[in-house]
């Protein structure tokens, strides 16, 4: 059996770009301001990880769960995203370089993670990923949708850390915190309206 490349790169720019002007996208740029890139990365990776499995191996499984549900479930998510940067840094007003709050590397990419898996399940990149499954080789597939997901997350968390460096942390909180309001009704929209 060969590796098929064609595959993988249509799969690769197809993920890519599907993935780039995602809600997900913004939610690793957000986090990836108040917590470590690094570790965000790894949380968001482990949840492409199970994904992209999930969409190879049975692309109808998340057709299973009521999608509004899902949803709001991750609007929820969203908001509380939002009210951790929005009240954070209070305590650090006198000190304005100073750096931010980090939970740790396991509450990190458990935060990310879960973040991640929910926003994700049953998003246009899984559906997108299990219907190239079925119709192509799964290895070349799967592959290539999980290095597009990988990388977008990587580019965000990069922009994420830069803005962090070059803005106060003040403002970095506040815009987190409005993306992640953002993020969170449009997570409810799309429960409601479809």
């Amino acid at each position: 059996m060969t590796f098929n490349l064609v595959t993988f790169a249509t799969t690769f720019a197809v993920i890519f770009l599907a993935e780039l002007p995602d809600k997900t996208m913004f939610a690793s740029l957000a986090m990836g301001t108040r917590m470590r890139p690094l570790w965000v990365w790894f949380g968001t990776s482990g949840a492409f990880v199970v994904h992209v499995a999930i969409a190879v191996a049975a692309g109808s499984v998340f057709a299973l769960l009521p999608k509004s549900l899902v949803q709001v479930v991750a609007a929820a998510l969203f908001a509380f995203g939002a009210y951790t940067l929005l009240r954070g840094g209070d305590d650090d007003e006198d000190d304005e370089d100073a750096a931010p709050r980090v939970l740790g590397l396991w509450p990190t990419c458990a935060t990310a993670f879960t973040v991640v898996f929910i926003g994700e399940w049953g998003d246009l990149t899984q559906i997108t990923t299990a219907n190239l499954a079925a119709t192509r080789e799964a290895l070349p597939v799967a592959l290539g949708s999980l290095l597009a997901l990988m990388s977008v997350s990587a580019l965000a968390l990069v922009a994420g850390r830069v803005i962090a460096d070059r803005v106060p942390l003040k403002a970095v909180q506040r815009v987190g915190g409005i993306v992640m309001i953002v993020l969170a009704l449009w997570s409810l929209s799309e429960a409601f309206l479809g």
